[in-house]
């Protein structure tokens, strides 16, 4: 196999689409440095390891060779990016966008290689660009296709408001890929009308369109829904080394197929190899540690990981609760709490529904002893340990 084919298996795993395949591979046959983008609007900084997907993919085109620009969005997370909106979304201020972004750059060199990544911000370009700059973008693009988009074609068929100041976050995307002379640029799935706008300006401005790649969401630790801060399904990558190692063993044994996809950077032989011992009769847990390990490492070192390893063993294998069990008072307002509603409400389960499956399958314990009842009410004055699998507990006080 050749390198360019080992590199575009490689590029192409875990990935949701790419736009176009032969381009890339063009790209990549050329034997010149190309030039990755990917762009976040600071709205959020505090990361959890859902976001690393698309990071884990820039430090890949890094050990390639290639060169990776990690762009701030300044300017654009002032407008706010409306993608998957259905009400406008409120701008943040110069100094709220600053803060978070430092708060991005402390993070995202766990991951990325801080000799090899160019870490830009779209002001640099777009406060010059002015007024004038700004119409003559506009005319590069009509309303018609700005309305294809699905979010802006659902609000302007229901009648919600859709702000001018929102239109212009596209194509303000979009500039940012010139400016750069992107070859290649990636996103979430939901970002796909965005870095098609680039490629489309590109080729206005008479460059070589980019390629796109986009990327699917992980699913959090329920394996149903995207990982998530709100739905409390996540793993935060400034977490301890003991709950980030136990968080990652709580994931079903399929489900760890495919956070080695989208979160590992083991090779394509290497996963093969990994499946086939399971294949062979050796237990998932086993492989899963080496998961967790390489995960626990990444974000803190190998002698924290294997810390992290040791504890987990002697304080589940042996089913040993945990010490420190977080404690959750739960308002029933004096009529009691249905047991699904308190799971959730605990943090143990993502939503009602995932506790219902919970207690189907046999997960669910309350002080040690299996429950399936969907109906049970916990009562006003209640107190107990709630546990859900092997590795979720939380004391619980019914008021």
């Amino acid at each position: 196999m050749t390198d360019v084919k080992k590199a575009l298996q490689l590029i192409s795993r875990g990935t949701e689409e790419i736009i176009k395949v032969e381009d890339l591979q063009k790209k990549l046959e050329s034997g010149r440095t190309l030039r990755i983008k990917v762009g976040f609007d600071p709205t959020a900084p505090d990361l959890h390891i859902g976001h690393t997907v698309i990071i884990n993919k820039m430090r890949q085109f890094q050990d390639l060779g290639h060169e990776v620009t990690f762009l701030i969005g300044d300017f654009t997370g002032m407008i706010g990016d409306p993608t998957g909106k259905n009400v406008t979304r409120k701008p943040l201020t110069r100094e709220q966008v600053l803060e978070n972004a430092e708060t991005y750059a402390t993070q995202v060199f766990k991951i990325l290689d801080r000799e090899k990544t160019k870490l830009r911000f779209n002001s640099e370009w777009m406060t010059e660009l002015g007024s004038e700059g700004m119409i003559r973008l506009a005319a590069k693009y009509t309303l018609a296709r700005m309305l294809e988009r699905d979010d802006f074609e659902n609000r302007y068929r229901s009648g919600q408001p859709i702000s001018m100041h929102e239109l212009l976050y596209p194509l303000a995307q979009g500039y940012d890929s010139v400016v750069l002379e992107t070859d290649v640029e990636m996103g979430g799935t939901d970002q796909k009308f965005n870095l098609l706008v680039g490629r489309h300006l590109q080729q206005h401005y008479g460059q070589e369109p980019q390629v796109i790649i986009t990327l699917p969401l992980l699913e959090g630790l329920d394996g149903v829904q995207k990982m998530s801060k709100s739905l409390n399904n996540y793993i935060g990558i400034t977490e301890t080394p003991d709950d980030m190692f136990g968080k990652l063993m709580s994931i079903s044994d399929e489900m760890m197929w495919r956070y080695f996809d989208l979160l590992s950077f083991k090779g394509n032989e290497e996963l093969a190899s990994l499946k086939q011992r399971v294949a062979d009769g050796e237990n998932p847990r086993d492989i899963k540690f080496l998961l967790c390990e390489e995960i626990v490492e990444r974000f803190h070192d190998r002698a924290a990981a294997i810390a992290a390893r040791e504890t987990f063993i002697a304080r589940f294998r042996g089913g040993a609760m945990p010490e420190d069990i977080a404690e959750k008072t739960l308002d029933s307002g004096g009529q009691g709490i249905g047991i699904a509603a308190a799971l959730t409400q605990c943090g143990l389960t993502a939503s009602n529904s995932d506790a219902f499956r919970m207690l189907k399958q046999g997960a669910v314990r309350i002080d040690g002893e299996k429950i399936s009842d969907r109906s049970l009410q916990l009562q006003p004055g209640f107190e107990g340990i709630l546990q859900v699998g092997k590795l979720k507990f939380c004391k619980a006080n019914v008021k």
